[in-house]
């Protein structure tokens, strides 16, 4: 029986592509390329800079960095700092508030499992005002999703077992596809429109957190 929600942040949450997005454009300038193509650009960036771990500001900054050395772009002073500062300013999505809220009065214990440091993820929660029972953060395992030690380190700080978590998440990569290795169920919240690969085998499936609170309600 599924008495824990672990949640992704920042693409379950949080407006992951429409915050950085628009992060990227304010401090690196005309980056002259649409925004599907900057998006997939961005991910390899993150991606290469997560190998090892680092503070997330060191990613986001490293990324940008990147990014603009892959773009031809030049890269304004302060500029990398002032983008890894932004996550805070990233939009929630419309549903997320209220479906977090709903799904506590069901009785779940509500988590995030986030890929950020401490403070920029404790100043999202405050800003955005999310509903959680606690948090586990790449700072305090070292390492990144989709790396085990978030779900290895919620399962050891709460005593739960693996029957009774569900892991709700937006990334595939991230998330879905190494929650299923683990033998942990999880909810796929689709929020950008993405086709499902073969290898993934979610047990929901919602294009929206509000949709998962239906499924999910007796």
């Amino acid at each position: 029986m599924v008495k824990y929600l672990t949640f992704d942040c920042y693409g379950t949450l949080i407006d992951w592509k429409t915050g950085i997005g628009s992060a990227l454009r304010k401090n690196l300038g005309d980056l002259r390329i649409g925004d599907d193509d900057l998006m997939a650009a961005y991910l390899q960036a993150e991606r290469a800079e997560e190998e090892t771990y680092k503070s997330y500001r060191d990613v986001l900054s490293g990324s940008a960095t990147r990014l603009s050395a892959k773009l031809g772009v030049p890269l304004p002073s302060g500029a990398a700092r002032e983008f890894a500062a932004s996550v805070p300013d990233w939009p929630a999505f419309k549903d997320t508030r209220e479906s977090l809220r709903a799904l506590g009065s069901m009785g779940f214990r509500r988590y995030i499992l986030s890929n950020v440091d401490d403070d920029l993820l404790e100043e999202t929660i405050a800003r955005h005002g999310l509903e959680v029972d606690g948090f586990v953060s790449a700072q305090q395992v070292g390492s990144y999703k989709p790396r085990p030690g978030h779900w290895e380190e919620f399962l050891r700080r709460t005593g739960a077992s693996k029957g009774d978590l569900l892991h709700v998440a937006q990334s595939i990569y991230h998330d879905v596809i190494p929650v299923g290795k683990m033998g942990i169920q999880s909810a796929w919240v689709n929020r950008y429109g993405e086709p499902l690969p073969p290898e993934a085998n979610p047990e929901y499936v919602s294009d929206s957190l509000a949709g998962l609170v239906q499924a999910l309600s007796p």
